[in-house]
């Protein structure tokens, strides 16, 4: 629960302090500009607290590492909740009214996380999962779009170590093998879900690992 706190509160100030023009700048996301990725985030913390709000008292189908859903095609920007993501987040037109919404949102996200109980049971997506491990996915979805928020802003704050570490630890489980340990939490990240193509030396380090990546989380 600390780190889900952690992670979102870290991602939600790097935010607040983008300026008009960071909005313009791509991010690490394939086709999605700063903006749609900050509209996508709001459409994150939404569903938290649908999901927060949507108890269940059946067996758990899902846990942290089994929720994901893993593609070996990488995302082109074109599914159609992408491309509608992009359009909301025209919509808005003033940035701050984006910064605004996501602040009213996703602060309400965060308090609902505090106040659950890690051992409920909850809903989403056709699947129950303990709330403890709902939150744990998001503190890698945080983590991740963390990353991709500052990928052309060099000078913005980096995603918080812990959190940077457990995402490593989760996409190492899900991958079934531990990334080289010359690559930093950051690249194996980076790497790891195909958003940055390894060097020749990191893909050799890969091989003799046997880290099947990248893995395309979904």
């Amino acid at each position: 629960m600390d780190l889900f706190s952690h992670t979102w509160t870290a991602l939600r100030a790097v935010v607040a302090d983008l300026s008009d023009e960071d909005f313009g700048r791509p991010s690490g996301c394939t086709g999605w500009l700063v903006r749609d990725l900050v509209c996508h985030l709001i459409v994150d913390a939404q569903d938290v607290l649908i999901t927060l709000a949507t108890p269940s008292d059946r067996e758990p189908t899902r846990d942290a590492l089994t929720y994901w859903d893993i593609s070996d095609t990488p995302p082109t920007g074109d599914d159609p909740l992408d491309a509608l993501t992009v359009r909301l987040a025209a919509a808005y037109e003033d940035p701050h009214l984006l910064t605004f919404h996501l602040d009213d949102v996703g602060s309400a996200a965060g308090r609902a996380a505090l106040l659950a109980d890690p051992a409920g049971r909850v809903g989403t997506r056709d699947e129950i999962l303990t709330v403890d491990d709902f939150l744990s996915t998001y503190v890698m979805e945080w983590t991740l779009h963390h990353l991709d928020l500052i990928a052309c802003l060099p000078d913005a704050e980096q995603p918080p170590a812990a959190g940077l570490i457990r995402s490593r630890e989760m996409l190492e489980q899900i991958a079934g093998s531990a990334f080289p340990s010359s690559f930093s939490d950051v690249d194996a990240l980076l790497i790891g879900t195909g958003r940055r193509a390894p060097t020749e030396a990191e893909q050799a380090e890969l091989s003799e690992s046997a880290a099947q990546v990248p893995l395309y989380l979904g």
